[in-house]
């Protein structure tokens, strides 16, 4: 690799010495810069073959690496201190307009990502909201990312899943150095890993990660059916039963007892240092907590005059958290019998909306998409989610829908919000728009940050009444209950992780301002707990590409076009917002000039 940082030190030299403008797009790409960013992504890969298998590429579906261990995380650093010296190389002005923005965004990834590997996190490898025992069933069932089509396909699944076992101990002795630091999970996530475990220790046939085994292709010999057949049964007894079966009893007589009481991870040692990097990872700002607070609360004020105004219209007498609780309890909001029956009606909203999608946006993706019911063994603890499709388009983009009782399925919850968000033109449009464009490279292809994909998706939320959704006085309720939802997020998180707030304060700020069922509170109160600063690049990320819309509108008048705007928000991938906001400054520039 070395080599590597020699040429891009004699082209950066060359580069000085003619000094072209930096603002020229005729400027050759830098092709030794592109040949390090390839070499990152492919050494990345190794490092993290679970990202590989997300990524559609399917050279390392045999391998799992423990990497929360100390020893695996000082392979990191090196790995990241090396291309850290590669990057800086370069000197970004000589650079042309694709290719400073791989160097922004590379050289943030890379810092970011050094500067995680300086807490305790490791020492608590999962939790109850995601981490690799809840992965493993979602790759293990046949029905996530991992392929089951091929004998090598079931092979590649034995020799990694044969590697939990190490996982799991491992996991353990690290839980163990957490307890021993104070670096631990609060005692009320910790409760709710336990069905977790548990789910996975019934027998043979009957365990979720036999069945692949059902579903083996018809082309397989009769002697690769039985081989296969007594091999998984043995890698599900001998290995991850008793896995699972260790690891829930050790969080329950042994790890339970010394969790915290404490809710917020300000109360760790470090754990406000902590906390200011993860705002840094997941909002790609240098915003303060305070900053971050304040502005939630002015969001949550803002959002209920709206709210107000919808319950005056629709002439309901009483006030917000009345019509919050009609809109939770009234039956005519829970129409469905069956779980076929939910999944029919998001898709009624996705036929409803494609003809004002093909007017917004010029691009659209190739990958195909459908609406799943989430798989029963993660339900419970689930909330509606988007797992990405595969760049060839083998395996779709799914939108999963937790339905644990379609009788109880409210259509307030936000049905039509969701959909934008989840599906199209959210998580969807953008996520396989990226994989398809096969000119980024790939750690941008295949990569993202959290700002730019949730706040995306969160925009596209606000686009429903655009693309003709939203004229139920309800679904637009609803949609405001969930923008409020993300408002409210940046109140509680920031409150439960620096001041002090408590779990069930948290719940009843939420209850109080949303029309939400306590059940779903405490479920998204858990889940901030369990994974801090995650929920608040939603609601940052949202405000900052609608202010630049609004901006561009004033600023360009006639001349804006709204799918052109949304095409090249997307045209180059999830980017960290502020080079986000250069690259569209000089694009909006650009279209006045005109």
């Amino acid at each position: 690799y070395m080599k590597y940082f020699i040429v891009a030190a004699l082209v950066s030299l060359s580069f000085n010495a003619c000094k072209l403008s930096d603002t020229n797009p005729g400027k050759a790409p830098n092709e030794e810069l592109a040949a390090m960013l390839h070499n990152y992504y492919e050494e990345r890969l190794q490092h993290f073959p679970l990202e590989a298998t997300s990524n559609g590429d399917y050279r390392y579906n045999d391998l799992l690496n423990i990497d929360f261990t100390d020893s695996y995380r000082d392979t990191l650093k090196e790995f990241y201190n090396r291309y850290i010296a590669y990057i800086n190389a370069y000197q970004i002005e000589n650079l042309n307009r694709e290719d400073r923005l791989s160097f922004s965004d590379f050289k943030r990834e890379l810092e970011i990502n050094l500067q995680g590997l300086h807490f305790k996190d490791n020492y608590m490898p999962c939790q109850q909201f995601w981490g690799l025992p809840i992965t493993m069933g979602q790759l293990g069932s046949g029905e996530g990312q991992q392929p089951f089509k091929t004998i090598t396909d079931y092979d590649n699944w034995l020799k990694r899943a044969s590697r939990f076992a190490a996982w799991s101990d491992s996991a353990i002795v690290y839980f163990k150095k957490g307890m021993e630091s104070g670096w631990v999970l609060p005692k009320t996530l910790v409760v709710k890993m336990f069905p977790q475990m548990d789910a996975m220790l019934t027998t043979d046939t009957a365990n979720l990660f036999y069945s692949p085994i059902k579903k083996m292709p018809p082309s397989f010999s009769e002697a690769d059916k039985e081989r296969l057949t007594i091999a998984y049964k043995k890698l599900i007894n001998e290995q991850l039963i008793p896995s699972y079966k260790k690891l829930g009893t050790f969080l329950k007589n042994e790890y339970l007892p010394k969790a915290r009481t404490t809710c917020g991870i300000g109360s760790l040692s470090g754990g406000s240092e902590y906390y200011s990097f993860l705002i840094r990872q997941q909002t790609t700002t240098q915003k303060t907590p305070e900053e971050i607070y304040q502005l939630g609360l002015s969001e949550v004020a803002r959002i209920r005059k709206l709210q107000d105004s919808v319950k005056n219209a629709v002439g309901f007498k009483g006030d917000l958290q009345a019509f919050f609780n009609f809109m939770r309890t009234d039956n005519q909001f829970r129409p469905y019998k069956k779980p076929e029956e939910v999944l029919a009606a998001f898709e009624a909203i996705h036929k409803r909306i494609e003809p004002n999608v093909d007017k917004m946006f010029n691009h659209q993706p190739k990958i195909p998409f459908e609406i799943r019911r989430t798989e029963a063994f993660r339900e419970a603890s689930a909330s509606a989610e988007y797992n990405q499709g595969s760049p060839d388009g083998s395996r779709p983009g799914i939108f999963y829908v937790p339905i644990m009782d379609a009788t109880k399925f409210n259509t307030t919850s936000g049905m039509e919000s969701l959909f934008l968000h989840e599906a199209i033109p959210g998580h969807h449009f953008q996520i396989s728009l990226q994989m398809e464009d096969t000119t980024l490279p790939a750690f941008r292809r295949f990569g993202g940050n959290n700002a730019y994909v949730e706040g995306w998706a969160l925009y596209c939320e606000s686009l429903g009444k655009e693309l003709g959704i939203y004229t139920d006085p309800y679904q637009y309720m609803a949609a405001l209950g969930d923008e409020i939802h993300r408002a409210i997020r940046l109140v509680v998180d920031v409150a439960i992780h620096t001041k002090g707030m408590t779990r069930e304060e948290a719940i009843k700020y939420m209850l109080s301002n949303e029309a939400a069922e306590e059940q779903y509170a405490t479920m998204e109160i858990e889940r901030y707990m369990a994974i801090p600063g995650q929920a608040l690049g939603y609601k940052i990320g949202a405000l900052k590409i609608r202010e630049m819309r609004t901006r561009y509108e004033k600023q360009l008048g006639n001349k804006f076009n709204l799918a052109d705007f949304h095409d090249n928000i997307l045209k180059d991938g999830a980017l960290p917002l502020d080079v986000l906001e250069t690259k569209m400054d000089e694009w909006a520039g650009r279209l006045a000039q005109k």
